[in-house]
């Protein structure tokens, strides 16, 4: 339609009405909102946690020893409207085996106070695939084999109480011996 207007193929008079005329403006775009902004400013904390839902999985419930683990976290907003959840600070969420996060009895991560928004469309669904090597770092350069048994692996949004707000699941695996 633009290659038209531009193109003067169309006789153009003001005193015609059918005639198209002089544009005055250039089309405007199509506003978009910030729909971080909207969502902070009018849907409750409240509302946000419950429109996140957060599930990890295995595709198998049992792993020989030695053997790589892997796991996928899948986070989904069940609401027709854009959702951010406010975050204690630039991690977004973390993962733990046995309640170490990132499989680590150290502190790996020292990460500012400072709150941040993890962004979700809507009905968006957000997939992270990890991996657990059943080893648990114990110093910056030591690492220890997971013993075998059952080992819980869960992951969660890094807010206050994730658990208790529905922003934290967990699974539970077992690594058998060899029976060699």
């Amino acid at each position: 339609m633009r290659r038209i207007y531009e193109s003067n193929a169309l006789r153009r008079d003001d005193d015609e009405p059918f005639s198209p005329r002089e544009r005055e403006t250039d089309p405007q775009a199509m506003r978009s909102i910030d729909s971080t902004s909207l969502s902070q400013r009018f849907v409750p904390d409240r509302l946000c946690h419950r429109a996140i839902s957060v599930d990890v999985s295995t595709p198998r419930s049992t792993y020989p020893v030695g053997a790589t683990i892997p796991f996928r976290v899948t986070m989904r907003n069940s609401m027709p409207f854009p959702i951010t959840v406010t975050t204690r600070s630039p991690i977004l969420w973390s993962w733990s085996v046995d309640g170490l996060t990132d499989a680590a009895e150290i502190p790996i991560h020292d990460p500012p106070a400072e709150p941040r928004g993890f962004r979700f469309d809507r009905g968006e669904r957000k997939q992270f695939t990890k991996r657990w090597h059943q080893h648990f770092r114990i110093d910056d350069d030591e690492w220890e084999a997971a013993e075998p048994g059952t080992h819980t692996i869960g992951a969660g949004l890094n807010v206050a109480d994730a658990d208790e707000k529905g922003l934290y699941d967990e699974t539970t695996i077992t690594v058998e011996p060899d029976d060699s």
